[in-house]
């Protein structure tokens, strides 16, 4: 049974907002859906699918609880310090300056920014090589 990954879902209180912000990182608007009480928007990256959909529950002013299941979602980029740039002149500034995880360069630098509700967003500078450590230590031999 073939299977793909189609989007994920993230609760928006200010749509305007929120699409500026992801129309900064490169994303696109595709499609909208209306219910009765809350409305979805989709987004998806040049080339791609709508992998991302906003959804926004009519009437809502109160922040969303994040909870402390969710930590973040990661896009890669062509240039970092180029987008980082461009989400400055807009007000928005990274949580710290762009690093490379553990220090190691050959996984690239990233850094993190929130959107307008609070998401966290990692942008990876350039590919991102899949991790190949061995089991944490914590596991045991």
């Amino acid at each position: 049974m073939p299977t793909a990954f189609v989007h994920t879902c993230v609760r928006a209180r200010d749509i305007d907002a929120s699409l500026r912000f992801y129309e900064l990182l490169g994303f696109e608007l595709r499609g909208r859906l209306n219910f009765e009480s809350a409305y979805n928007v989709y987004l998806g990256l040049p080339g791609g699918g709508d992998t991302l959909e906003l959804t926004v529950n009519v009437g809502r002013t109160e922040p969303y609880d994040l909870g402390d299941g969710y930590n973040h979602l990661a896009l890669t980029v062509e240039n970092l310090d180029g987008l980082l740039e461009q989400l400055a002149a807009a007000g928005i500034q990274p949580e710290t300056p762009p690093y490379a995880p553990g220090g190691r360069e050959e996984v690239g630098r990233i850094c993190f920014v929130a959107d307008p509700d609070g998401y966290r967003i990692e942008l990876i500078d350039g590919i991102f090589p899949t991790p190949q450590d061995p089991p944490h230590p914590s596991i045991g031999a």
